[in-house]
């Protein structure tokens, strides 16, 4: 059985390990990566050796480092750690899951209210743990303006309310953390994924975020977009920040992560509607409300849809995908949701 994990910035770690089914009995790491000295990899194998084959990652990743500090000298390990190691481990035992192994729907742009988008993350999330749908990435688009607060924000520090109804935006709360999404038609891009936990297995939180955003960083690329991953979960080119992610875990064992980019945004009207500082209206691209926050528009000359058709290339190039698109059903049962809850004010009031 093999398992593989290529470290992001780093190199690739693989994996070959046999089993009895109840402890790895045969194990063999190998890779592109560096390791001094160098016979420190039969210490590596032999400490995974003897393990249980339900073992978590964070015991696998200890035993490794408990055997290599045992040594007389020191080792050092480069491009690759014993948590990389740990995670092709349990993906060659089958509990962790990678790229490879998905196919995954993608579901283009469809017009909707906004709300029915963050109800669709609930909804969607829940098909792809039920199996009725394989993991799923969409794109958002939208019909009408709303700022999208974070589940944990609080409703009075985050909105003027003045603001909101003279430029009649709603407001609505999302079911992840993370910050206020400003969206009026046409002036940003986001899109949701629903993946298996298990395919961020022994990655940490910040870990997870990066490894998520990995295909849009090489997306931007494609349309001549220099862009860095900042933790916790920005995404930022040379000229400032381009956007934000935000993810949940449901206990299902699904994993809902979505990316809100601006392409084009009037930032004296999100001044006006969002309660913004000098430091928070600097973190999303600008020091002035009196100007437009366009990191997309401005580095790339493309227009929005051009540039979410590149994006759906890629990641077409980069993982296995079919076309999807959402049923009846999923729609009714989100125009539920809005009804009972995303479209309530104790909903968005929750935090008050």
């Amino acid at each position: 059985m093999r398992g593989e994990f290529k470290v992001r910035g780093g190199k690739l770690v693989s994996v070959d390990v046999e089993s009895d089914g109840e402890v790895v009995t045969s194990a063999h790491v190998f890779g592109d990566f560096f390791l001094e000295p160098d016979d420190a990899l039969e210490d590596i194998n032999a400490a995974i050796i003897g393990q249980s084959v339900d073992a978590t990652g964070a015991e696998i990743s200890a035993a490794i480092d408990q055997r290599l500090a045992s040594r007389a000298e020191p080792v050092e390990l480069i491009g690759f750690d014993s948590g990389a190691v740990a995670i092709a481990v349990r993906r060659a035992l089958g509990h962790a899951t990678s790229w490879d192994e998905l196919t995954l729907e993608v579901i283009e742009p469809v017009v909707l209210p906004p709300v029915m988008h963050v109800a669709l993350d609930e909804v969607i999330s829940q098909e792809v743990a039920a199996g009725r749908r394989n993991p799923v990435l969409r794109i958002w688009d939208w019909d009408s303006p709303l700022v999208v607060i974070g589940s944990f924000q609080s409703l009075r520090n985050e909105i003027n309310p003045e603001g909101a109804q003279r430029h009649g935006i709603g407001v609505v709360r999302r079911i992840t953390g993370g910050g206020a999404m400003f969206m009026e038609p046409g002036n940003c891009i986001t899109y949701s994924l629903v993946v298996p936990t298990s395919l961020v297995e022994g990655l940490s939180f910040e870990q997870a975020y990066a490894y998520l955003d990995d295909w849009v960083l090489g997306a931007l690329g494609d349309v001549g977009v220099k862009a860095r991953y900042v933790p916790l979960n920005d995404i930022a080119s040379e000229q400032g920040k381009i956007g934000g992610a935000a993810q949940r875990r449901f206990a299902n064992g699904v994993l809902l992560h979505h990316v809100t980019m601006a392409y084009d945004i009037d930032a004296t009207k999100m001044g006006e509607v969002l309660r913004m500082g000098g430091e928070k209206l600097s973190d999303k691209g600008t020091r002035s409300a009196n100007k437009r926050v366009d990191p997309m528009r401005s580095q790339t000359g493309m227009s929005r849809d051009a540039i979410i058709e590149a994006f759906l290339e890629h990641f077409r190039g980069r993982y296995a995908t079919q076309p999807s698109a959402y049923t009846e059903e999923e729609l009714e049962t989100a125009r539920g949701l809005v009804e009972s809850r995303f479209g309530t004010q104790e909903w968005t009031a929750r935090v008050p």
